[in-house]
């Protein structure tokens, strides 16, 4: 029985072995891929890959993890800069905007019909199968340039709030006069060699379970933050609140209120940055054809998903943009729960800091696979031959099962979790960061790209209505993303020029 076993553990190895070299995007296929007494493989999806198992629920995780990010935690600075009017008027502009593109680039997936067409498995697949030409080339550069300038966003994120963690007890124990500085760079470390650890998992449609939990972590701090930002208010906090946000000459001066202002919009196009991974996460969504009955169509789940997911992020960014404007007025931190507006509970701060740290452990995973499942499948095209970027090891995981190890795997992505957090720890600035990503990535991926391949792909005519205030939505979310680009850098520039190493970065 021993030996009947283990040939069996091997055929099956072999088996998953040979489907993975069949695949575009990720390195392993599941080894349930086996053949049934009749000769047919079970657990096959349509297009020969291994079954999907995503649903709506875990499509919503997936987006909700994406969404709710570090961004939450800059809104009731961004709502300070640009006041009562402005501010939630931005903040709903930029969530019609993401929720309306992500509907269009839902239908892209499949082409050329957006039920029945062919899969197109990543970002660049949709655009070479709708667009084609050097649009490839320029999608490419900005959603993986983006994937990674959010993984070091993360990466700077989670280590302040580890370290405000360790502030935290320092001030309840000495004082909340005491300076309590304390280095991000140990917390980078631990945050990277967790990645490295996570990195391992082979490919996208594992990674459900840790997307429900960041998922449920982002619920977490977030309802702290709201809770401590109402408690503030309930309390009698006088907080100085304006329509037009901070005030020229008593606050900032009249070039700071521009800039800030700028950067603001950049804080929140980057607090709604989930397009780069949508079709991503669509790709390990159920298949259309089912050996027992037709499930519903990816496109359709999706948009029902991205609507679950952009409303319930947007109702708390609400909130704790507004409350918390509320609670602080025009000298809201730049973060709220590690620039240290609240101070008491200790213990509750803590906490929502810990969920901060866990949802960024998640969120980092969702935004770096596909990332990852690019290079991989790129040098095994490339390399076809070559053992060490092809062959998979088999290793027996105590209380887990069989594990494969993929020496490449190992060694690049190792290589990637380092140079990010390198990265990170010589920009480790929040605010002017997290808004230039945004700035950066808003229009090419959230807008540009789903608004053009949707009009080629439901040839519409030129210069009609429906194309004509598409294109009007196009330029005009151009424009606000140069300037808020414009409103980071200078951030940047500044804080780079009285930058102390040692000092936590609030």
């Amino acid at each position: 029985m021993p030996k009947s076993r283990e040939r069996e553990r091997e055929r099956e190895r072999q088996m998953a072995i040979e489907l993975q070299k069949k695949s575009s995007l990720f390195m392993e296929q599941a080894p349930e891929v086996i053949e049934s007494g009749n000769g047919t493989r079970k657990n096959i999806d349509d297009d020969g890959r291994v079954k999907r198992t995503g649903t709506l629920m875990t499509a919503s995780a997936h987006i909700i993890t994406a969404v709710i990010g570090s961004g939450v935690l800059s809104l009731a600075w961004a709502i300070a800069q640009l006041g009562w009017v402005a501010g939630p008027a931005v903040l709903m502009a930029f969530s019609v905007i993401t929720w309306f593109t992500s509907t269009l680039l839902a239908d892209c997936y499949r082409s050329p019909d957006p039920v029945t067409g062919k899969r197109n498995y990543t970002y660049m697949d949709v655009v070479r199968s709708n667009l084609g030409g050097i649009k490839i080339q320029l999608c490419g550069l900005a959603q993986y340039g983006n994937l990674i300038g959010v993984t070091i966003g993360y990466t700077i994120t989670a280590s302040i709030s580890m370290a405000a963690v360790k502030r935290s007890n320092c001030f309840h124990k000495n004082g909340h006069h005491v300076k309590c500085y304390t280095s991000n760079y140990p917390f980078m470390i631990i945050f990277a060699t967790i990645q490295i650890v996570l990195s391992q998992i082979p490919n996208f449609h594992k990674l459900s379970w840790l997307s429900i939990i960041a998922a449920i972590m982002s619920f977490a701090y977030s309802s702290i933050g709201l809770g401590l930002s109402i408690a503030k208010v309930a309390g009698g906090a006088d907080a100085r609140t304006t329509l037009t946000g901070v005030t020229v000459g008593v606050d900032v001066s009249g070039t700071e209120k521009v800039w800030r202002s700028f950067q603001a919009i950049g804080d929140i196009a980057f607090a709604y940055a989930f397009s780069t991974v949508l079709i991503e996460i669509q790709a390990s969504q159920s298949s259309t054809l089912d050996t027992l009955k037709s499930s519903p169509p990816e496109n359709k789940v999706m948009k029902k998903a991205s609507f679950i997911g952009v409303s319930t992020t947007t109702l708390f960014y609400g909130l704790c943009g507004c409350v918390g404007y509320a609670a602080f007025g025009n000298d809201a931190p730049g973060n709220f729960l590690t620039g240290f507006g609240f101070y008491e509970p200790f213990w509750l701060i803590d906490f929502a800091n810990v969920c901060i740290a866990i949802h960024l452990i998640g969120a980092y995973q969702v935004f770096c696979q596909p990332l990852f499942g690019f290079v991989e499948s790129w040098c095994r095209k490339r390399w076809p031959e070559n053992g060490f970027i092809t062959s998979e090891h088999a290793v027996n995981v105590p209380l887990y099962g069989v594990f494969y190890i993929n020496f490449f795997r190992v060694v690049w992505r190792t290589v990637y979790v380092i140079i990010t957090a390198v990265i990170a720890m010589i920009f480790p600035f929040f605010n002017d960061f997290l808004g230039l990503l945004g700035a950066a990535s808003f229009w090419p991926l959230t807008v540009y790209f789903p608004i053009e391949m949707y009009i080629v792909q439901s040839k519409m005519r030129k210069f009609s209505f429906t194309w004509t205030w598409l294109k009007i939505l196009c330029w005009a979310c151009f424009i606000v993303s140069l300037v808020a680009a414009a409103g980071s850098i200078q951030g940047l520039v500044k804080d780079l020029t009285t930058y102390r190493p040692f000092k936590s970065q609030k």
